[in-house]
């Protein structure tokens, strides 16, 4: 199983995520999506599995700071460019266990999602 938390380095829920991900020895790879950026693929993949409202955060400032005809016109298709432009839009972390995606960190969730893969 390879596993994948995605988001920014700076960001205080993906550090949490990512101490919790050490500490139960989980092995994972961390992708900084401004070092890094992300590809279309991934990203239509991400809002086909997950969805438009899931994926994009509409609470950062970023999303804040579009004009708001692209905040009005956002649709899966809009929205790749849009997060390739603009990576921090996205909802973090994301994780990838190559199995399932899961966004956000709730300790709970992680060890619940872990749980299932260890059985």
């Amino acid at each position: 199983m390879s596993t994948t938390l995605y988001g920014i380095k700076n960001c205080d829920t993906v550090r949490a995520a990512r101490r919790w991900l050490e500490q139960h020895n989980i092995d994972f790879a961390f992708q900084d999506v401004r070092d890094t950026p992300l590809n279309a693929e991934q990203l239509t993949n991400w809002l086909d599995q997950l969805g438009l409202d899931a994926v994009v955060n509409k609470r950062s400032t970023t999303w804040k700071q579009l004009p708001a005809e692209q905040r009005d016109s956002l649709n899966p298709s809009s929205a790749v460019p849009l997060l390739l432009e603009h990576p921090t839009l996205m909802k973090r972390p994301l994780l990838d266990t190559g199995s399932t995606l899961h966004l956000g960190f709730k300790a709970a969730d992680y060890q619940a999602l872990f749980a299932q893969h260890t059985l």
